[in-house]
């Protein structure tokens, strides 16, 4: 993507302050699901979840739904990780048969979007739930779709599920979800889109101060709240996933890999031992997102080679701390 195209991918005024800092686009379509006047119904099959494996958003409502267990209830439609070379604001199915999703029959996302509002003028985002009965999308809000998931559709969860969400713990999963998203999540791409080098220096130093105090509290614990994964633990997991292989030199957030870290890198590769986390994590598909849309100096359009995947199967050691700092053997 040459310069002119990423600025006109980017081109809303109100997405960047006077200093050159990076303003992600508002939520779009927040209605909750519940059974209250106005609210979303949650029933099984009523709704397709939209996602691109590139985008961490859209992946942790993949691993939430798959550790939940409700993919017969919420159907899955994947677009291609590169973006439409006529229309960077819009994800494509070119993944499927004649380019249209098998559900849905649409080629491109802003077309459910223009569905749910023909006055629709921003980007189309992932995630993207989807109403099959009308083909709109209902529910973009990327910061609650998993907590829903994990209240709302909680009479759909497979026996033995996971408790994400615990009731004892919410305020301070939320706590640490708002730090997670602004410091790391977020804070990449405020590096990575910055239009100066005062924004770029600001959030590069807030990621690695972030990542430093992460890298301590799980010195002692395996997951971030001791012995049972959370929803912080995905909402983390996503940015881990795609900063070797994507971030640290696309975003230049380059002062150290996760690799490099001796609890976070075991932590991850623990995670990406779950099937609901690396069974979902496509790395080709990051790199080739990142680098061929995201990176406006690469001008040949080439994808790195590696990282190597095989690093990420290696022993993490997490299994012997048991969340009170004791080590079990």
């Amino acid at each position: 993507m040459n310069q002119r195209v990423r600025d006109d991918w980017l081109h809303s005024k109100d997405r960047y302050d006077k200093i050159g800092r990076y303003i992600r686009q508002q939520i779009r379509f927040t209605t909750p699901f519940g059974d209250g006047e106005g609210e979303l119904p949650v029933e099984a099959g009523r709704y397709r979840l939209i996602w691109a494996p590139v985008c961490p958003w859209a992946h942790r409502s993949v691993i939430v739904r798959k550790l939940l267990g409700l993919e017969d209830v919420i159907s899955l439609g994947t677009l291609d990780p590169k973006r439409p070379e006529d229309n960077k604001g819009d994800w494509a199915f070119t993944l499927d048969p004649e380019g249209r999703d098998p559900v849905l029959g649409v080629k491109y996302l802003n077309e459910l979007y223009l569905n749910a509002d023909p006055n629709y003028d921003k980007r189309a985002t992932v995630p993207a739930l989807v109403d099959v009965t009308t083909k709109k999308v209902v529910n973009n809000d990327y910061w609650n779709l998993t907590i829903y998931y994990e209240t709302k559709f909680k009479k759909f969860h497979k026996p033995g599920a996971p408790d994400l969400y615990p009731e004892e713990l919410r305020e301070d999963i939320d706590a640490l979800n708002e730090i997670i998203y602004h410091e790391v999540n977020n804070g990449v791409y405020r590096a990575g889109f910055a239009k100066s080098q005062q924004a770029y220096e600001e959030a590069y130093d807030t990621v690695f101060a972030r990542l430093d105090w992460l890298e301590e509290r799980l010195e002692n614990r395996r997951y971030l709240f001791g012995d049972r994964i959370t929803e912080s633990d995905v909402r983390l997991y996503v940015t881990l996933a795609r900063f070797d292989c994507a971030y640290y030199n696309a975003f230049r957030v380059n002062r150290n890999r996760i690799r490099d870290y001796k609890n976070l890198w075991a932590y991850a590769r623990d995670l990406y031992s779950i099937d609901a986390f690396g069974g979902t994590t496509d790395f080709d598909a990051i790199k080739k997102h990142y680098h061929l849309d995201c990176q406006i100096d690469n001008i040949y359009s080439i994808i790195p080679k590696g990282p190597e995947i095989e690093s990420w199967r290696l022993p993490h050691g997490r299994e012997r701390l048991d969340g009170t700092g004791y080590i079990t053997d």
